[in-house]
């Protein structure tokens, strides 16, 4: 409690903390609505497994306008990532250097993730399990991962897409949105090869407001190739912030998702489901995109009062306290169910009501207090690995003010941050490569049916790329190569 008083007060002024607050809630919501909606049930081999109870009760499909909250991951990424890449970029430091740093937080964790399944995994070989089962484990552990390779797309393109923010403004994001339409026309007269661009055009619009908020925050609204005193429009780098915007963007997504899911061909369901032709989170939809719509203005208009509240101390502590573990709670809470499936199947006590009946909603709340208990555990473990992270490379958000690896060619550290010579360029391969090594990895492994024979829990060839890619930028960071 000291250290997160120290921490409060440590805070600076105008640090938009609202923003944390945001991350915090969204985290919370995914787990409780993944913890709510499973449903567990006997496989025809006797043995406990798992899916979504949502198409038994077709009447919460318009609950998931509200808990599908992958669209605030991706806003708040936005600002988080201009203003981490604007701060590092004012110490002198360059793109390369700001992407090493924002692997840091977001790797250490997922690596000791990936570690415990494939040493579990292996363990559980040696003893006799059948791969097809230590699969099926490993899959539903891993299914958070699905997410974080979207945001691991998302982030190295930061430096170009801010660039091309700080050039045309909101166009960029009204681009995006018509290209993912373009990719929903292609599933629907085909080919619907033509929507797999959306996984990416999708989240980076919403990626792309972020942008727009944090230039709206330091009233850079300006486009660069604007003439001073021109009218931007759609090309002003600001989102707006006003009231009457917010409640427009509320009344005009929630009309044009309305249009889209009634008398339109898209599902209600905004968190996809097999054998739904229309998915509309897998890729992202233009459905989805309205959705994001209104809820960005429900932010907006509730954001004042947030801010004002955030400058309370205890209520900051405790965003502070869920933020500083934000990516273990995400990273494990369905190992959670894993293990609380596991234990109760071992003594007999496992319950499987049918979805959507008496008994399985009555079960809801031991289930979820359980798993609750389950979790803290697992945080108590794993959770000081992020923790530590954290304050090595600063809060949420915000940039260290130094990181090892930033050196010139003969190993001296450069006075603007930036390694000099030919190492420059590699370096800065060899980082997009090892992002690119990770996405595919997580990729990989989702696509993998989930009865597939892989003895360790992973596909081989996804846990090779991703040992590769993450174990890459980790000697990166740590100065590798930077030594003449």
């Amino acid at each position: 409690m000291r250290r997160l008083a120290r921490l409060a007060a440590r805070t600076s002024a105008d640090r938009e903390r609202y923003l944390d607050l945001l991350r915090g809630l969204a985290i919370i919501m995914v787990v409780l609505g993944h913890w709510t909606i499973a449903t567990i049930y006997y496989n025809q081999h006797g043995q406990p497994d798992g899916h979504s109870a949502l198409p038994a009760i077709p009447w919460a499909y318009p609950l998931t306008w509200a808990v599908q909250v992958m669209p605030v991951f991706f806003l708040v990424g936005g600002y988080a990532n201009a203003a981490s890449l604007a701060a590092h970029r004012a110490r002198g430091g360059d793109a390369t250097g700001w992407l090493l740093g924002r692997s840091a937080r977001l790797l250490r964790p997922t690596t000791a993730l990936v570690l415990v399944l494939a040493g579990g995994s292996l363990i559980a070989l040696l003893v006799g399990v059948e791969a097809s089962l230590i699969r099926t484990v490993v899959w539903f552990a891993t299914i958070p991962l699905w997410f974080l390779a979207a945001y691991f797309a998302v982030v190295p393109l930061t430096p170009p897409m801010y660039a091309l923010h700080r050039r045309f403004g909101l166009a960029v994001p009204a681009v995006l949105a018509l290209l993912v339409a373009a990719g929903d026309l292609g599933r629907v007269l085909g080919p619907a090869g033509v929507a797999l661009p959306s996984y990416l055009f999708g989240w980076l619009a919403i990626h792309q407001l972020g942008f727009a908020w944090y230039d709206a925050r330091r009233g850079h609204c300006r486009p660069d190739t604007m003439p001073t005193g021109g009218h931007a429009g759609i090309r002003t780098r600001c989102l707006p912030m006003s009231r009457r915007a917010a409640l427009t963007m509320i009344a005009g997504g929630l009309a044009v998702a309305v249009l889209l899911t009634g008398p339109g061909p898209y599902p209600v369901n905004m968190i996809s489901l097999p054998g739904e032709r229309l998915a509309n989170a897998a890729p992202p939809s233009v459905a989805l995109l309205a959705v994001a719509t209104a809820q960005l203005g429900l932010i907006l208009l509730l954001r004042e009062r947030a801010e004002r509240w955030l400058h309370r101390s205890r209520p900051w502590q405790a965003v502070i306290a869920v933020n500083s573990v934000v990516l273990t709670v995400f990273l494990w809470h369905l190992s959670a169910v894993v293990l609380l499936v596991g234990a109760l199947y071992g003594l007999g006590a496992l319950p499987t009501p049918a979805a959507g009946s008496a008994a399985w909603f009555a079960w809801r709340l031991p289930w979820v207090l359980m798993l609750a208990v389950v979790l803290a555990g697992l945080i108590a473990i794993f959770g000081q690995i992020e923790a530590r992270t954290g304050r090595s490379t600063g809060p949420p958000g915000r940039p260290a003010q130094g990181r090892a690896g930033e050196r010139g060619a003969a190993g001296r550290p450069r006075g603007d941050g930036r390694p000099a010579g030919r190492w420059a360029n590699t370096r800065s391969v060899l980082t997009v490569a090892g992002f690119a090594a990770v996405v595919y990895a997580m990729a990989a492994n989702s696509a993998t049916a989930k009865t597939a024979p892989e003895p360790l829990g992973l596909p081989a060839a996804a846990l090779v790329a991703y040992l590769a890619g993450a174990g890459t930028l980790r000697l990166l960071r740590s100065g590798w190569g930077s030594r003449g």
